[in-house]
C-alpha cells in the first residue's frame, strides 16, 4: 500500500513534535463516500508519522493538529516524504528564579531555580512533566518538572532546553510533545575566594578520525540488544492489523515471508518456532547492514558527545557509508591479496568476491554466553519438556512440574525439532578456537585437535588490557603525559591476530550463533520459564533472562557467578574486539590514535577487567599476576572448588 510519511516540527525551535496527530484527505472535489475518507496517525517522539493510503492516482492534502495550534494544509502524493511545521501559540520559555525573585545576573557554583512559564494557567495545569537538557549545566527537575535547580561551574554561555509533556485530551495513549523556547543564560565567574585554587589538567590530544566506527559499533550493539529483540519478537507473534503501532514498525511490509508465515503457521501452533527463528534472523539483518537508519536519541547522542569531546550527528547513516561502506582495512587486504583484480559481490561472477559490508557481530559474545550457562539451561528445560532424565544419579528437575511450561508447549515443540538444524557445541568450540583460541570443557564437547588454533590471541588481548589499565593510571596523573605508544603496539598485535581468523567460518558462524542464542534468550525470558523455575525476583538484572539462567545454575550445581558477569564480558568484549578488527591500524603510527581509543572504550575497558575477574579469579591490572590460560581451565578450577565446598 502506498504510504505518506514525514516530520511535524515546531516552526519557532524546529524541534520534533510528538502527539500530534496528522490527517491526509484527498484534494478531489467530488462528494462520495469513499471520495471523502480521512486517513491519520500520530507522530512519534522523533516527530516522524506514517499515513497509509489506497493506491488512487490522486494528490492528497496533509495537515498536523495539536492542542496548541496546526500546521497549513500541504499538498503532497502518495509515497511522498513531507515537512509539516506548526506555529505553537502559545510557547513555552524558560525563567530563572533565586527564591521567589527573577534573575538577571547569574553567576557559578550557585543554585538557581528554572521555571516553565506559559501566558495561559490553563495549559500549564495539562503539564504531565518536563524534559530539561543542557550540555553545560547540571539540572535537577523539581515536583513533576515544571520547575528545575540549575547549577553551572563554568562562567560562559549555557543554553538550556526543555521537552514539555502535555496530556493529550482527544487520545490519552499519544501525549503531546513539544520543545520549549531554547533560552541562553550567560553566567558570570563567582568572586574569586581568598586562596586561589590552581589545578592541572589533562595534556590535550588532537581528535581521531576513527571516532565515527567506534559511534557505529556502540550503536549497534543497542540495536541488536536483547530489550530491542524482544520488543520486535512481540510484535511479530502477537500481530494484530488494526495496531496502528505495528504499522511504524520495522518488519511492516518489510518481508513478505514473514507475514506469511505469520498467516500460515501461528493457527496450527507448533509452527509458531519456525515463525520465531525467521523473525530472529530478520532482525538481525535489518538492524545489521551498512545502510541501516540509525539514529541517536537525546540521551544517547549527550552521551556520545561526551565521549568524543564534540558534535556527533543524530543519523548515522553516512557514518555507515563512510566507515564501513568503504572500510580501510577490508580495501587494504583486497590490494595486497588481490592487485589489479576485478572485485565483485556477485557469488557467481568473475573476480575476488567482496563482501564490503561487514556485519557487526562477534563470535566472543556466544562464547561469554555459553560460559554463562545459557545454552545449557535451554537445554535441561528442553529434555525435561521431552521426559528424559539426566545423567546425574539424581535429576534435579525430575521434580518440577511441566504445568507452568503449557502456554510455551508449542515454542519448545519446534525448538526440539529444529536441533538437527542448530550448531553443536563441538562445532562452536572449535571455531571459538580457530578465532580466539577459546575452547570449552564439558561432557558435550569431547577433546578434539584444531587445525589452526589461534593459540596467541588471549597473550596479546590480556597484555592489551593490561597496558590500557597502565595507560589510565598515567593519564590519571596531570602531572605526567602518559606514553601511547605501548598502547599502539598492543592494538597492532590484536589486530593481526584477528585478521589470521577471519577465514574458514567467520561472518557466517557468529551470525547463526547469534541467532540461536538470542531465541534462547528469548525462550528463558519467558513468564512461563520464570512460574517454572520460581526464579528470584528480588535481584536486580539488566535483562529478563539473566534470573532463569541463574536459578538453573543454583539447580544444577553449576558455576555460582553470576550471568550477569558473562553478558557484560561479552557484551563488552564484541565492542572491544569490532573497534580493533575493523580499524586500519596496520596503517597508524601515531599514539594519539591509540590514547583516543583508550579514552573513549575506558568504561567498557574496566567494565570487562572487573567481570574478568568475578568469573575467573584473574586480576589482569596485576603486572606479577597476568595470567594467559584460556578461561575455561579457571572456571573449571572454580567450579571444582565449589563442589568441594559442598
Amino acid at each position: 500500500m502506498p504510504t505518506i510519511s514525514g516530520l511535524v516540527l515546531d516552526s519557532k525551535t524546529k524541534g520534533p513534535i510528538g502527539g500530534a496527530l496528522v490527517t491526509a484527505k484527498r484534494t478531489t472535489t467530488t462528494t462520495t463516500p469513499d471520495e471523502t475518507t480521512s486517513y491519520s496517525d500520530w507522530t512519534n517522539d522523533a516527530g516522524r508519522f506514517t499515513i497509509v493510503v489506497p493506491p488512487d492516482q490522486v494528490s492528497w492534502q496533509v495537515q498536523a493538529s495539536t492542542i496548541l495550534g496546526n500546521s497549513g494544509l500541504e499538498n503532497v502524493s502518495d509515497c511522498h516524504d513531507v515537512i509539516l511545521c506548526i506555529k505553537l501559540d502559545p510557547s513555552f520559555q524558560i525563567e530563572p528564579f533565586e527564591g521567589d525573585k527573577k534573575c538577571s545576573s547569574l553567576i557559578t557554583n550557585r543554585v538557581y531555580e528554572l521555571e516553565l512559564t506559559g501566558p495561559s494557567s490553563d495549559i500549564l495545569d495539562n503539564v504531565k512533566g518536563v524534559e530539561w537538557h543542557s550540555r553545560h549545566a547540571f539540572i535537577t527537575p523539581i515536583g513533576k518538572g515544571v520547575r528545575a535547580s540549575i547549577e553551572v561551574d563554568s562562567p560562559g554561555e549555557v543554553v538550556v532546553e526543555a521537552t514539555v509533556t502535555l496530556e493529550n485530551d482527544k487520545a490519552k495513549e499519544h501525549p503531546l510533545k513539544v520543545p520549549a523556547t531554547p533560552t541562553t543564560f550567560f553566567f558570570n565567574a563567582a568572586p574569586l575566594p581568598d586562596v586561589t585554587r590552581v589545578a592541572l589538567q589533562r595534556a590535550s590530544i588532537r581528535p581521531a578520525h576513527e571516532r565515527g566506527l567506534w559511534t557505529l559499533i556502540r550503536a549497534n550493539t543497542r540495536v541488536i540488544g536483547f530489550h530491542h529483540y524482544h520488543e520486535f519478537i512481540s510484535r511479530v507473534l502477537a500481530h494484530h492489523p488494526k495496531d496502528s503501532a505495528a504499522a511504524q514498525f520495522p518488519t511492516s511490509g518489510a518481508s513478505e515471508r514473514l507475514q506469511r508465515e505469520h498467516r500460515e503457521l501461528i493457527p496450527f501452533g507448533v509452527g509458531a518456532y519456525e515463525l520465531l527463528r525467521t523473525a530472529t534472523e530478520l532482525f538481525l539483518l535489518l538492524n545489521c547492514r551498512v545502510n541501516t537508519r540509525r539514529e541517536l536519541h537525546r540521551g544517547q547522542l549527550e552521551e556520545e558527545q561526551a565521549r568524543l569531546g564534540r558534535l556527533t550527528p543524530t543519523n548515522l547513516h553516512e557514518l555507515a557509508k563512510k566507515f564501513l561502506g568503504n572500510n580501510n582495512y577490508l580495501q587494504r587486504v583486497i590490494d595486497a591479496a588481490f592487485p589489479g583484480e576485478d572485485k565483485s559481490d556477485n557469488v557467481f561472477a568473475d573476480g575476488v568476491l567482496v563482501r564490503n559490508e561487514p556485519v557487526l557481530i562477534e563470535l566472543i559474545w556466544s562464547y561469554w554466553h555459553e560460559e554463562g550457562m545459557l545454552a545449557q539451561s535451554v537445554n535441561a528445560i528442553s529434555r525435561r519438556f521431552q521426559n528424559q532424565r539426566s545423567d546425574t544419579p539424581r535429576d534435579p528437575l525430575a521434580h518440577f512440574e511441566l504445568d507452568p511450561l503449557r502456554p510455551l508447549n508449542n515454542i519448545l515443540w519446534g525448538y526440539v525439532q529444529d536441533e538437527y538444524k542448530r550448531l553443536t557445541v563441538p562445532r562452536r568450540s572449535q571455531e571459538y578456537n580457530h578465532q580466539y583460541g577459546l575452547v570449552l570443557y564439558g561432557k558435550a564437547n569431547p577433546v578434539a585437535r584444531a587445525a589452526d588454533p589461534r593459540s596467541k590471541f588471549l597473550e596479546s588481548f590480556h597484555n592489551l588490557l593490561h597496558r590500557a589499565s597502565q595507560f589510565f593510571k598515567e593519564d590519571n596523573d596531570t602531572t605526567v603525559i602518559a606514553d601511547g605508544f605501548p598502547l599502539l603496539n598492543a592494538l597492532r598485535e590484536v589486530h593481526l591476530v584477528l585478521a589470521q581468523g577471519a577465514h574458514n567460518q567467520f561472518g557466517d558462524l557468529p551470525w547463526t550463533a547469534r541467532v540461536e542464542m538470542l531465541i534462547q534468550e528469548w525462550i528463558m525470558a519467558r513468564q512461563e520459564t520464570r512460574d517454572f523455575l520460581q526464579s528470584r525476583v528480588m535481584v536486580p538484572y539488566t535483562e529478563a533472562w539473566m534470573p532463569q539462567v541463574d536459578t538453573m545454575k543454583s539447580i544444577q550445581g553449576w558455576t555460582d557467578v553470576g550471568v550477569n558477569h558473562f553478558r557484560d564480558l561479552g557484551t563488552y568484549g564484541e565492542q572491544l574486539l569490532l573497534s580493533i578488527r575493523y580499524g586500519d591500524w596496520i596503517d597508524i603510527n601515531d599514539e594519539d590514535v591509540a590514547k583516543n581509543w583508550a579514552r573513549y572504550w575506558r568504561p567498557e575497558i574496566q567494565s570487562y577487567l572487573h567481570s574478568y575477574r568475578a568469573v575467573s579469579g584473574v586480576d589482569l591490572t596485576n603486572p606479577d599476576s597476568l595470567d594467559y590460560t584460556v578461561p575455561a581451565v579457571h572456571l573449571k578450577r572454580r567450579l571444582d572448588a565449589q563442589a568441594r565446598v559442598r
